[in-house]
């Protein structure tokens, strides 16, 4: 809570070698599962009302493979209702983890695609990615950022399936308004 002013809500939370293995049903993605004193995720549904409530930012912190801490912030951060398939929406990019949740390229970005499980194919490569490579996540073709995987957690350009951990945060975007 005290990360940069403090005000997050933690929303999901992976380390290397989790209890969690990831690989959950749709409907377990979409109502959260684990601890959260340990690793969790909070739940697409939840997401959704809270981010449609008002003007949300995201950082993603990422423990790279040194275990040293990297952030990823986007300035805006929504996910839509089930029927529009929880797709994320999200702002302009800052950090020192790179931006690998919308840059790379549009085969792999994760900024405005639906989300993907097991049980529910919502990308846009010709399989399952979460079938192909386990966990959960807003998957195109398939991926730059993987966190929801158990002992595979990756980030484009910072760690290739071994970071040692990361954690997604939101809170009330700091915005003004002119009047």
């Amino acid at each position: 809570m005290t990360t940069e002013s403090g005000g997050w809500i933690v929303i999901q939370r992976n380390s290397f070698n989790s209890e969690i293995t990831w690989d959950e049903s749709w409907t377990t993605y979409k109502y959260g599962f684990g601890n959260v004193e340990k690793d969790y995720w909070l739940g697409l549904e939840y997401l959704h009302h809270i981010t449609k409530q008002k003007v949300y930012q995201v950082r993603f912190v990422i423990l790279d493979n040194n275990n040293e801490e990297k952030y990823a912030d986007y300035n805006l951060f929504s996910v839509e209702d089930e029927v529009n398939g929880y797709r994320v929406r999200l702002g302009s990019y800052t950090g020192t983890a790179g931006d690998a949740m919308s840059s790379v390229q549009p085969s792999a970005t994760h900024d405005n695609m639906r989300f993907t499980s097991k049980d529910k194919d919502q990308d846009i490569y010709a399989a399952n990615c979460a079938t192909s490579l386990g966990g959960a996540w807003w998957y195109a073709g398939c991926y730059a950022a993987k966190l929801n995987n158990k002992n595979g957690i990756y980030w484009h350009g910072l760690c290739t399936n071994n970071c040692q951990g990361s954690t997604v945060m939101i809170r009330p975007a700091d915005y003004c308004v002119y009047l």
